[in-house]
């Protein structure tokens, strides 16, 4: 399933898409929203694929597609995770996964605009694919890591080059408000049986600048569950972001930062695709003192 959350008159919940359409999930009495309904387990998976084949439907033109899960309990992300993307700026192939905190204020909707700051015109794309936790978890085996995964989507890991460098944990270039889209919806797991060999393209303005292929992973889904869970728990709907592949707009020449107008779209083969387009910074998200 594709498991969308959406607002329609009004109402924001969860949905199932299909084709066009998308099937209203709250209306057989299931949750309004994506963590609560994977709480529930095969059972709640199980009674959203029955009211999906039956349910009412609205198109998917007449709604407007929100963040799958608009907190995420931990937004996590992977660093330096693709070989050619390692390559391309001189740093050596990472030993364990190189791990970061992206605040859960960050997220935004799949095609909800991306606010380029005024402290940076460093200003970056980085598409990525997205894992969400299904079920909570301490110390997952490699193998068992399949078992603990909801699904999967597409996500930018936007970040401002200037403000990651200058701190060590990268939280402060990777966390403003709005530079976490993701979505459009969260493809469940038994539906992509094999997330490692994808293809991913992330285009400006209709130009390609990333193409790759999730094979090229350094440490794959499965080793970033395990690791991660090895220090702490994750908990359902926990969403990480595996690292970005080759072709940032930091290492280009010349440089290739986003600027206000400029249109950033994320497709990965087998789920789907975000696209926002970049605004400077609305002074009304200023508060004045």
């Amino acid at each position: 399933m594709k498991l969308a959350r959406f607002t329609h008159a009004g109402n924001t919940r969860i949905g199932a898409v299909d084709g066009d359409a998308i099937v209203d999930l709250t209306d057989g009495g299931l949750p309004d929203n994506l963590i609560d309904l994977l709480e529930g387990g095969d059972d709640a998976l199980a009674a959203a694929r029955s009211a999906a084949a039956d349910g009412p439907r609205v198109a998917l033109a007449d709604v407007r597609l929100e963040a799958p899960i608009a907190r995420p309990p931990k937004l996590l992300a992977i660093g330096l995770n693709y070989r050619k993307h390692a390559e391309e700026g001189g740093m050596p192939i990472p030993e364990q996964p190189v791990v970061f905190n992206k605040q859960s204020t960050s997220v935004t909707g799949p095609y909800d605009a991306i606010h380029r700051p005024p402290e940076s015109p460093f200003f970056d794309y980085e598409g990525e694919l997205a894992v969400v936790i299904g079920r909570r978890c301490r110390r997952v085996p490699p193998e068992s890591a399949r078992s603990v995964i909801a699904g999967y989507a597409v996500a930018n890991d936007v970040s401002v080059r200037d403000w990651q460098m200058r701190s060590p944990t990268m939280t402060m270039g990777k966390s403003w408000d709005t530079h976490c889209p993701w979505g459009p919806w969260m493809v469940t797991a038994d539906e992509l049986t094999d997330p490692h060999d994808l293809h991913l393209v992330t285009t400006v303005n209709g130009e390609v600048r990333q193409d790759a292929r999730t094979s090229d992973l350094i440490f794959d889904c499965d080793e970033i569950v395990s690791f991660l869970s090895t220090a702490f728990t994750l908990e359902v709907g926990d969403v990480i972001v595996t690292g970005t592949p080759s072709g940032v707009g930091a290492f280009m020449e010349p440089k290739g930062f986003m600027s206000a107008g400029d249109v950033c779209r994320i497709e990965i083969e087998n789920i789907g695709a975000i696209e926002n387009r970049v605004i400077d910074e609305p002074t009304s998200e200023t508060t004045s003192f």
